[in-house]
């Protein structure tokens, strides 16, 4: 029988790549539901190649101009995740949620109900709002598996050890197009370095990330929360290759490394054939590489994102949104040239030193409206500091 497949966000680069894996394997699977917001074309040519006959495109104005075609080719098109009840009757094998930000939360939370494991893509979904992510997983009993390659690489190097036999974990980072950029340069650093990977095909929002370091500060409150760990445990070491993705040393003095090549093909792949016995191809074990993993102690002074690590509670809180929604709009204001690349982290950081925002480190979030009301809250706050 095929396995029922749904894919939120199918047009992004993670969609994309799963759709690609399938593509190779069609008598397996059905794929019963792709989401997109605006890229309604791609949509439609991904609904024509799958033979997929429910489609939600969340854009009103893509959504209309999407209608008659969906109603020539009898697909059933929605502009919301309300209506997921109306053709998943009973739960579908899988679901890839990847909708990038935090408009990924609420699709995320609604699907859980409807699917026997959900791999997750959607890191803002984790950050904000994982202990209700958590329960609505326990009460559905969802499986769930980490997409990003740390998290994946850390979740398959657990499988068959107990986190409490955990002394420390390593999360790799390449450095981004910075690495090898003297920190008085970054001034004047022109933003096509920037948003230019040197080993990911990234958009350019997380690539900026990547540069700023700001995505493994947000990679460690994912690890934290998905394997319940304390902050102690986890650290960040510089890997330029971006061959090694995770290192667990446990306390037995044993210690695991997960390396693969930089794709994201193969986490999924691993998110959708679990314990298949599948086999995916690749390139041979790059001995060139493993030869020179030369990993390097993180430069705290040039990467000032990473002081953020210190700023946070040691519990689940509103406060990790309100970090979340400061990296989104500022980085906004920068690729729409409205700051100067230096000013990215200050700018974060005088945000998090608000009174009102710390006062968010003892709220735990319980409902999805209050992740939402506290996104609105900071992204206003960010652009009123922007206008003065």
């Amino acid at each position: 029988m095929k396995k029922k497949i749904a894919v939120l966000g199918s047009t992004g680069s993670i969609g994309k790549s799963l759709l690609n894996i399938i593509s190779k394997d069609k008598n397996s699977f059905n794929v019963v539901l792709l989401t997109a917001n605006k890229n309604y074309k791609f949509l439609l040519k991904q609904a024509k190649e799958f033979n997929v006959k429910n489609l939600i495109i969340t854009n009103k104005k893509s959504f209309y101009l999407a209608k008659p075609i969906c109603k020539k080719n009898n697909i059933k098109l929605f502009n919301n995740f309300k209506s997921l009840d109306q053709f998943l009757k009973n739960k579908i094998d899988y679901v890839m949620s990847s909708i990038v930000g935090l408009d990924g939360l609420i699709p995320t939370y609604e699907i859980i109900k409807y699917t026997k494991k959900i791999a997750i893509a959607n890191k803002e979904s984790i950050i904000c709002a994982w202990n209700i992510i958590k329960h609505q997983m326990l009460k559905h009993k969802t499986e769930f598996i980490p997409v990003d390659s740390e998290h994946f690489s850390i979740w398959y190097a657990l499988k068959k050890n107990k986190s409490n036999n955990l002394d420390k974990i390593y999360l790799t980072a390449s450095g981004g197009p910075l690495l090898n950029v003297p920190i008085n340069e970054f001034k004047n650093v022109k933003k096509n370095k920037i948003i230019n990977h040197p080993n990911w095909v990234m958009g350019p929002k997380i690539s900026v990330d990547s540069s700023t370091m700001i995505n493994k500060v947000f990679e460690i409150i994912e690890a934290k929360k998905i394997f319940n760990l304390d902050y102690e445990k986890l650290n960040i070491i510089i890997h330029p290759s971006s061959y090694v993705h995770a290192i667990l040393k446990f306390n037995d003095g044993l210690i695991k490394l997960i390396a693969h090549d930089t794709t994201m093909e193969i986490p999924i792949f691993n998110s959708l054939y679990t314990n298949k016995g599948k086999a995916i191809k690749t390139e041979d074990i790059n001995f060139n590489k493993l030869n020179k993993l030369n990993f390097q102690k993180l430069n705290k002074k040039k990467f000032l994102s990473i002081k953020i690590l210190k700023y946070l509670p040691k519990k689940n809180s509103l406060f990790e949104t309100a970090l979340v929604s400061a990296n989104d709009e500022i980085v906004r204001a920068y690729l729409e040239k409205k700051i100067s690349y230096n000013k990215i982290i200050p700018y974060i950081m005088k945000i998090l030193d608000d009174n009102n925002v710390k006062k968010l480190k003892k709220i735990l979030p319980t409902k999805i409206s209050q992740v939402i009301n506290v996104s609105e809250f900071v992204r206003h706050k960010i652009n009123l500091l922007l206008v003065d």
